[in-house]
């Protein structure tokens, strides 16, 4: 797992940075977390409704949050 990966992830999407997110998508070795992303800019770019945007940002979060805490579980 790539620490940056997650915090450029987090960064890119809480300043509505779609293009670098879209890079950090393809270059990541996360698969889990390119999916996502994927997810989420999907949701995003093409109409859909607030809740699906929603959802789909709510999930690359958790993701996020729960791919740090592991790291953080095995770095002290």
């Amino acid at each position: 797992m790539n620490y940056t990966d997650y915090d450029r992830a987090l960064h890119y999407a809480h300043r509505s940075d779609w293009d670098n997110l879209l890079i950090l998508m393809v270059r990541t070795n996360d698969h889990l977390l390119s999916k996502k992303i994927e997810y989420f800019l999907h949701a995003r770019c093409f109409p859909c409704s607030y809740s699906v945007v929603e959802q789909t940002f709510y999930a690359l979060f958790h993701y996020i949050e729960h791919a740090n805490s592991m790291i953080t579980d095995e770095y002290p």
